[in-house]
C-alpha cells in the first residue's frame, strides 16, 4: 500500500485551513509551532508565558486565514501576528518607556569583532533577556526579525529616531553585558 501525503501543496492547506478543516490547521500548526514558539521566546520568557503567546497568536492566524493574500510567505505573515501578540502583551504587561534621544557615544563594534571565540547562544538569549523591555523589543525587532526602523515605529507607536535610539542603546548594553561575561569566564 502506498502512503500518500497529506496538504502538500501550502496553498490548497491555507485554503482548507480557511474553510474550517481541522486536520490542515493542525498540520499547519504542527509545521509552524516550533518557529512561533522560538519567535515568542525570544520577545518573553519563560518558555511556559511564549508557549501561550503562540497559542494565542494561532488562534488568531486561524481566526484571520481569509485574511492572508498568499502575496508573501505565509509563514512571514504567520511571524508578523506572533510578533504583535508578544507586542500587546508586552503594552498591557509594562507600557513601554523609551528615550528619544540620541547620546553620543561612540558606536558600538560588532559583537562578533570582540570576541575570540563563539557566544554561547544560552548566554546571548540570557543577555537579551537582561535588557529593558524596549530596548529588547526594538533589538529582536531590528536585528533578528528584520523590521525596517520605520515599520518599528509605527507598530511600536515611536518615532523613528527612538526605534533607531533604542536599538543602539540595547547594541551598546549588550556589548558591555558580553564583556563583563567574557571577563569573569577568564577570571575563573
Amino acid at each position: 500500500m502506498k502512503v500518500i501525503q497529506l496538504y502538500t501543496n501550502e496553498k490548497k492547506l491555507i485554503e482548507k485551513a480557511a474553510a474550517g478543516d481541522r486536520k490542515a490547521q493542525k498540520h499547519l500548526y504542527e509545521k509552524h509551532a516550533p518557529r512561533m514558539l522560538s519567535v515568542c521566546r525570544q520577545y518573553v520568557s519563560p518558555v511556559e508565558l511564549a508557549e501561550e503567546l503562540m497559542l494565542n497568536g494561532f488562534f488568531k492566524v486561524f481566526t484571520k486565514l481569509d485574511s492572508f493574500s498568499h502575496q508573501g510567505s505565509f509563514e512571514g505573515w504567520v511571524r508578523r501576528i506572533m510578533v504583535r501578540e508578544c507586542i500587546d502583551y508586552l503594552r498591557k504587561k509594562d507600557p513601554f518607556k523609551y528615550s528619544s534621544s540620541i547620546d553620543e557615544e561612540k558606536e558600538p563594534a560588532c559583537i562578533d569583532e570582540e570576541t575570540d571565540e563563539d557566544i554561547d547562544m544560552n548566554v546571548l538569549q540570557q543577555a537579551i533577556d537582561g535588557l529593558p523591555v524596549g530596548y529588547k523589543t526594538v533589538f529582536i525587532m531590528y536585528a533578528i526579525d528584520g523590521f525596517k526602523h520605520g515599520e518599528i515605529a509605527q507598530v511600536l507607536s515611536i518615532s523613528e529616531n527612538t526605534s533607531k535610539t533604542q536599538f543602539r542603546k540595547a547594541r551598546l548594553m549588550l556589548q558591555d553585558e558580553l564583556k563583563m561575561m567574557k571577563k569573569k569566564r577568564y577570571e575563573a
